[in-house]
């Protein structure tokens, strides 16, 4: 086999960005698009009139059935990702999923459970792993060059959006169509990163607002307090209320700092770990020496390409994905934290309790609301997170 055969499931926003990247710009050599599945006839008009060639099917179990697929890529609403995963791996079918996993961890286990026992390729569309300014944080934090983790603060407040965007689909911030806000539509993939750079904290303390600054029923406003087993400390801001806003993740190790901010990461590296350093007698107003090193990364890295092209080599040599599926329940596991921390009103401790989680937004599920009169123009989301 030369090429995958990839049926995509979901042509709205993020779909059809990858029909174009795959099928149109020819982006992904290894990957030839075979067949797009969506249950919206106008979406499959646009598949008709920009991608003639490829077969059109208006359900996934169609779509997996007689689209000879070699793989599937889900682009669906949240809910359905582990659902429509299963139904690809339950026929050997290699699945790739957009973020998030889904929507709570309860059903992320059971897909990655599920996932154990099929022998397919899984894997989730993080592509800001492929950044490389991420990439050499993460590779800084595992060598363990800067110590021991002491702090980390990431706000990242850029994400703005109208009232318009709020109002592009019926199912869009709502908990029974997305399952939350800016949790779970924009800021996945800092929570990956966040997890995958700096690990998993003890304890979650989340501060919520819901419709705080759109008409909407979920939230649009979080400030989240993190604490590791070992003390460091972590906050977490973010919010589609802001303009312009900001995105800056500062790190405070044992032995340096690393900060990233637009295109450039700094790093500073002290000559004494501060553990050793306070100690000592060297004046009430010492500090350990230093060199600072900028680093700036014109380059973003390949994205959501080159996290299709890495699971297309997976496939086909056995080549290292950029974000195996199993991994997309950690950075769930955080924004689920977060939303029950905001439920309950106190911190949550992890492990999660999945069940309290799952029981408390059901209850919100039940009260939920969808919009009417919602405009179904499709954006090409290629050049966002």
């Amino acid at each position: 086999m030369e090429k995958i055969r990839l049926g995509i499931l979901g042509i709205g926003n993020m779909g059809t960005s990858h029909v174009k990247n795959v099928a149109i710009k020819g982006k992904c050599p290894k990957i030839e698009l075979v067949a797009v599945a969506d249950s919206n006839p106008d979406r499959l008009a646009w598949a008709e009139e920009n991608v003639p060639d490829v077969q059109r099917f208006s359900s996934a179990e169609e779509m997996l059935d007689k689209g000879g697929l070699d793989a599937m890529l889900v682009a669906v609403p949240h809910y359905f990702h582990p659902k429509y995963a299963m139904e690809a791996m339950a026929r050997g079918v290699h699945v790739m999923v957009e973020k998030p996993a889904g929507v709570y961890t309860k059903q992320v286990r059971e897909m990655n459970e599920f996932a154990a026992k099929s022998g397919v390729t899984f894997a989730m569309m993080f592509n800001q792993r492929t950044n490389p300014l991420y990439i050499k944080m993460h590779e800084l934090m595992a060598s363990g060059e800067l110590g021991n983790l002491r702090r980390a603060n990431w706000i990242i407040t850029d994400w703005y959006r109208p009232q318009e965007y709020y109002d592009s689909g019926a199912w869009r911030a709502t908990w029974s169509g997305e399952g939350g806000g800016v949790l779970m539509n924009q800021s996945p993939h800092q929570l990956d990163l966040w997890q995958w750079i700096c690990g998993l904290p003890q304890t979650v303390e989340a501060k919520l607002r819901f419709g705080a600054w759109h008409d909407i029923e979920v939230e649009d406003d979080v400030t989240a307090f993190m604490q590791y087993e070992n003390g460091a400390t972590g906050v977490f801001i973010t919010t589609t209320g802001d303009c312009p806003g900001s995105n800056r993740f500062e790190i405070t190790c044992d032995r340096g700092t690393m900060i990233a901010e637009g295109k450039k990461l700094t790093i500073t590296r002290l000559a004494t770990p501060l553990s050793e350093f306070t100690g000592k007698e060297q004046g009430a107003f010492s500090k350990p020496e230093k060199t600072v090193e900028e680093i700036v990364f014109e380059d973003k890295g390949p994205a959501h390409p080159g996290v299709l092209n890495a699971f297309a080599d997976h496939i086909l040599t056995g080549a290292p994905l950029v974000a195996p599926g199993e991994e997309g329940i950690r950075g769930l596991t955080l924004s689920n934290a977060m939303h029950l921390s905001a439920f309950l009103g106190k911190p949550v401790t992890l492990p999660l309790d999945e069940e309290l989680y799952y029981n408390e937004l059901m209850k919100r599920v039940k009260t939920s609301r969808r919009k009417e009169n919602v405009s179904t123009k499709v954006s090409d989301t290629s050049g966002t997170y």
